[in-house]
């Protein structure tokens, strides 16, 4: 049987855990990330392995929907060949919470050779990918919820969120609006209500 209390819990520390967060970002670096992405005149891509891939596929998404050049780069195809879709002064954002995905490591020195501007996003800056990225940009919490402390649960949200934030802040700033979110957002509940809204 479910431990509801055990959910409550749950749920109440993850939401905590981002609320610390909001406290403990480097809004400088964090601001040095949106001017890239915002003024980013070629592709980004965002790579990582694992609950990390899963991640960086939120991310391109809710980018995608506010009208950004972004892509999910597999790791496993970056290394046969994929990296050819790389250009000079494109953007890989790798994430990665600890900073050591072998993975992702064994190409950066290929995207630096490219001159793509690499972001690494994850709690280690010296790691060995911290050490190849142009910028970094800590995210950290202080435990996952479950027992093990070893789910990447808590963490994975705290990266959400901030590219979250990043995404509406462009969907404010930049020359977005319903008619285009529309136009990118046709389907769904979604569509369904901006359709109504356009009429």
């Amino acid at each position: 049987m479910m431990n509801k209390k055990m959910v409550e819990n749950i749920i109440l520390s993850e939401g905590k855990e981002i609320e610390n967060l909001s406290q403990s970002l480097d809004y400088d670096a964090l601001e040095c990330l949106y001017n890239k992405i915002s003024k980013a005149s070629g592709n980004i891509f965002v790579t990582g392995c694992g609950t990390s891939a899963m991640v960086a596929k939120k991310i391109v998404h809710t980018m995608q929907v506010v009208n950004k050049k972004i892509f999910y780069l597999n790791p496993s195809d970056a290394v046969h060949g994929a990296l050819g879709a790389i250009k000079e002064n494109d953007i890989l954002i790798v994430i990665s919470k600890g900073g050591t995905t072998e993975e992702i490591y064994s190409f950066l020195p290929n995207a630096k050779e490219k001159k793509a501007y690499i972001v690494y996003v994850g709690e280690k800056k010296e790691s060995k990918i911290g050490e190849l990225a142009d910028l970094f940009i800590k995210v950290k919490v202080e435990r996952e919820p479950d027992k093990y402390n070893m789910l990447a649960t808590a963490s994975s949200l705290a990266v959400i969120s901030v590219f979250d934030a990043i995404s509406i802040c462009l969907e404010n700033e930049q020359n977005f609006s319903q008619e285009i979110f529309f136009v990118n957002h046709p389907s769904g509940d979604v569509g369904e209500r901006l359709g109504k809204i356009l009429k």
